[in-house]
């Protein structure tokens, strides 16, 4: 590595160790696999609100693809699937290199040790893949997992440039890699709304999986535990936003055709849209229902939708300077009140905050608690 690229790979060190107290054997991970090497020539470029994304080119102007590369900054390497192009920088946010100290973060949480096996869920450009396979020797394993084919196929190329041996392979994450188990660890480098049991089954007792939760209400960081019995046991320790795995993303709210019930709510929607982690995780586990926010130039939106029925959705609608709060509502099931019951339910419990709450996973599903696991959260 030469003086100038050093220099770059220190800087973002010193950034990430300011980041939640990241030890040192991440930081060394960080310094052994450099991010340029994962990084195309053109990509884009997400400082936080998606009005300052910019798309940097390594040929027009290298200085500021180098800047970026060794910035915080999440870097976006697909849009809509494959199916726009990266340069002109609009399109849903689909692969990435992710924000570093974001990356640091989840890698502490797993722990990973040397001749650990590790299954990845969700390859991206193959750069976390590097790290976990620096972190557990050449007599560790790393199995890396894409459902995108052409993205799988840029990962194992940079790889192996990189000189890093990891094995990738083409399908559906939530499947795991039976053939390469059991693994010492999971790490999912995608959103989840439910963890599935694969994950577990594939997972020594012991094991840990570190997976970013969003259920909708929120994004939180999940840190299980397999048993041995079979079922995995963990908590929530912060919050990690990635792209939701593509077979668990929500359906949309279909458009209004005016046969929905319309009324007025007490509860502002941002109440409930911007609630703190503690009640998003109350909202969700109560719930199990799906919400998402919308701002528009005089309007704040707060959705609400039902994962196994796309017909059943409510959006309550703020508008600026009017006192009233609208609900619309379109199926039978009365989804903006169920929400506002679980989060005065969370406000009656003392508002716990993220880490009281915890979750397991059985073969027959999930569930989250509060404080202890016989504290299931349920509805009514």
């Amino acid at each position: 590595m030469d003086g100038a690229i050093a220099k770059r790979v220190d800087r973002l060190v010193e950034y990430i160790r300011g980041f939640e107290d990241i030890q040192g054997f991440v930081t060394e991970a960080i310094r052994a696999v450099p991010r340029h090497r994962f990084i195309p020539d053109v990509a884009l470029a997400t400082p936080g609100d998606p009005d300052q994304a910019f798309v940097i080119d390594r040929d027009t102007d290298p200085d500021a693809w180098w800047d970026t590369v060794y910035s915080p900054n999440p870097i976006v390497t697909q849009l809509d699937d494959g199916g726009s192009d990266i340069r002109a920088g609009v399109g849903a946010y689909t692969s990435s290199s992710s924000a570093p100290s974001t990356v640091a973060h989840l890698l502490q949480l797993l722990d990973p040790e040397p001749d650990d096996r590790v299954l990845e869920v969700g390859t991206g450009t193959g750069w976390t893949a590097g790290l976990l396979a620096h972190l557990v020797g050449p007599h560790g394993s790393v199995t890396s997992i894409e459902i995108d084919e052409v993205v799988g196929e840029q990962a194992a190329k940079n790889l192996a440039q990189a000189g890093v041996q990891a094995h990738v392979v083409i399908g559906d994450g939530a499947d795991g890699c039976p053939q390469r188990a059991p693994y010492d660890r999971v790490h999912v480098t995608c959103g989840t709304r439910t963890v599935p049991y694969a994950w577990i089954e594939q997972c020594r007792p012991g094991g840990v999986i570190v997976a970013p939760y969003s259920p909708g209400f929120g994004d939180h960081v999940l840190r299980l535990v397999a048993l041995p019995d079979g079922t995995a046991i963990g908590r929530f320790p912060g919050y990690a936003a990635y792209m939701m795995m593509r077979l668990q993303r929500p359906a949309s709210a279909a458009p209004d055709d005016g046969s929905g019930r319309r009324y007025h709510t007490q509860v502002h929607p941002r109440t409930i849209g911007l609630a703190p982690p503690g009640a998003d995780l109350a909202m969700a586990g109560v719930t199990g229902l799906y919400a998402h926010i919308s701002r528009e130039e005089n309007r704040f939106l707060t959705y609400v939708l039902d994962p196994a029925d796309p017909g059943q959705w409510a959006v309550a609608v703020h508008e600026r300077g009017n006192p009233e709060h609208t609900v619309y509502q379109m199926g039978e099931r009365p989804l903006w009140e169920e929400v506002c019951d679980a989060y005065f339910r969370w406000v009656g419990w003392g508002e716990p905050v993220r880490d009281r709450f915890g979750m397991t996973v059985t073969s027959e599903g999930q569930h989250i608690w509060l404080d202890t696991p016989d504290q299931v959260l349920n509805r009514g």
